[in-house]
């Protein structure tokens, strides 16, 4: 029997896309025809989270497959020097190319990519500051126009438009555009042959601002649209950080500025149909890459990955942006769809996490998992195998740290004695904070005994990667602890008692 070909691996990452906002998992507000049609055929995990709140943090969790707390790529920090799981993908023979978002800092580090074209934040200033543009930067350039930056300051209803600006120029020079047509450009001129390809598809939508085209907005002119959870909120029993984070994006000197606190409903509503709008555009763009896989002949030996990084506030406890670690942020949409296997669509409420993703990857590929690799795969779900659920899912991201099980909710914010604590089955939209609840206490505070545990657990089982002790080729570590509470050393077998995080 001949010997089967590795799957083609298409990752498709949007940026800042809450998981309510897939028209095929029953938000009828929304189209999303192209997800839709992934959702149909696939497998959707519904209760997927991010393992960080920001950009980057998230980002750099995802593709090294270690939290934050063992690369120190909390928010803006280096990233791109760290061993990620594209190399391994590289080294048994994939060819790896990114077009459109990674967000690497360095920028333009090859990450184990063979080809890159470079897309990040539309209204980045690297050109401004004297270092080269990326590659849709170069596109406007080369068309005679310039990054949409300054409108802050240019605009004088910009504050009022609360970052719905429908985008001024041709659709296709449209950042969201450009990758779409860039990716499916890349697709269609691969030929198909024996080596297998992952390509990552990042788009810069849907993150702020929101600027689709307006035909995009109109067609959510007459949608009824869900309204924002617990708004207008007055802040009562939140951790300071949440003003804090509020009023710095009321007051910057930046595109991204944003006054929530002066936000009436009517103006929450015209924000969330500019994002629903750009959703749908950045959908339009996922639907072209499906089809040059088809048209390509790629289709058929391939297995397609829909996710996002993390999610928006989009005015949810009168806030906007992300940072915060309400299921606003922190839940996205994940779905995976093997073309080789037709099947009807399935889905699971299961605790996952975008941790996962990376071993998610090797393992379709038939590649073994780095033990440097935090999370574990997916592939089980796909297979019909029995996989234990997750107990909990983590969150990084500056100065705080959620653990998130199918009840409890903490989050633990390093360095105070406040955090928040929510019963999810009593309070699925965190509106009552329990952290100094009296009845509560003690729950909480066993909570936090099982997140130092984790955080204990996964600072030993990467020790040898903060101090460089790798073996040759692989990135592997001398310590694996996995699913059932094994921790594995040197082929010594031994079990921590009760040890049931990763």
């Amino acid at each position: 029997m001949p010997e089967m070909r590795r799957p083609n691996l298409i990752f498709i990452l949007t940026d800042q896309q809450r998981w309510d906002t897939i028209g095929g998992w029953g938000y009828s507000h929304m189209f999303t025809p192209a997800v839709d049609s992934l959702v149909e055929g696939g497998l959707s995990f519904t209760n997927a989270h991010c393992p960080g709140a920001t950009c980057v943090a998230s980002r750099a969790a995802i593709f090294t497959g270690m939290y934050a707390h063992n690369t120190g790529a909390y928010a803006f920090k280096n990233w791109g020097h760290q061993p990620n799981w594209v190399e391994d993908l590289a080294r048994v023979g994939y060819h790896c190319a990114n077009i459109g978002k990674m967000h690497f800092i360095p920028r333009d580090v090859p990450g184990g990519f063979h080809e890159r074209v470079v897309v990040e934040n539309p209204t980045n200033r690297a050109a401004e500051n004297g270092q080269p543009d990326d590659d849709w930067g170069k596109f406007l350039a080369a068309n005679g126009l310039k990054r949409p930056n300054g409108r802050h300051r240019t605009d004088p209803q910009w504050k009022a438009k609360f970052q719905g600006v429908p985008w001024e120029w041709d659709e296709r020079f449209h950042s969201d555009a450009f990758v779409g047509d860039s990716a499916a450009n890349w697709i269609r001129r691969r030929p198909v042959s024996d080596q297998p390809f992952f390509l990552e598809v990042g788009f810069p939508g849907p993150h702020e601002p929101w600027d689709p085209p307006q035909s995009w907005v109109d067609r959510y002119a007459d949608c009824v649209l869900p309204v924002p959870v617990d708004f207008p909120c007055t802040l009562e029993g939140r951790p300071p950080h949440h003003r804090a984070t509020r009023e710095h994006h009321a007051k910057t000197d930046h595109e991204s500025r944003i006054a929530m606190p002066e936000a009436e409903l009517e103006d929450v509503m015209r924000m969330r149909r500019h994002y629903y709008a750009k959703i749908s555009f950045v959908d339009h763009q996922v639907g072209k890459v499906l089809s040059a896989l088809e048209q390509a002949g790629h289709l058929e030996n391939s297995i397609v990955v829909f996710a996002s990084d993390h999610g928006e506030m989009l005015g949810d406890h009168g806030s906007a942006y992300k940072w915060l670690m309400f299921e606003s942020v922190t839940r996205v949409p994940l779905v995976v769809r093997d073309f080789r296997m037709p099947t009807a669509g399935i889905r699971t409420d299961d605790l996952v996490s975008l941790i996962d993703l990376g071993p998610t990857f090797l393992d379709l590929a038939g590649i073994p998992v780095p033990t440097r690799l935090e999370g574990r795969s997916l592939r089980p779900y796909l297979t019909g195998e029995g996989i234990e659920p997750r107990e909990a899912v983590f969150c990084e991201d500056n100065y705080l740290v959620m653990m998130r099980k199918s009840v409890d909710k903490i989050v633990h914010t390093i360095g105070a004695s406040y955090g928040e604590y929510y019963r999810l089955d009593e309070d699925p939209g965190e509106c009552c904070n329990l952290w100094d609840n009296p009845e509560w206490v003690e729950r909480r505070k066993a909570l936090q005994i099982e997140l130092l545990d984790w955080l204990a657990s996964s600072a030993y089982h990467n020790g040898g990667f903060k101090t460089g002790e790798s073996v040759q080729g692989g990135g592997d570590y001398p310590i694996r602890w996995h699913a059932d509470g094994d921790a594995r050393l040197h082929g010594a077998n031994f079990r921590p008692k009760g040890h049931r995080f990763h």
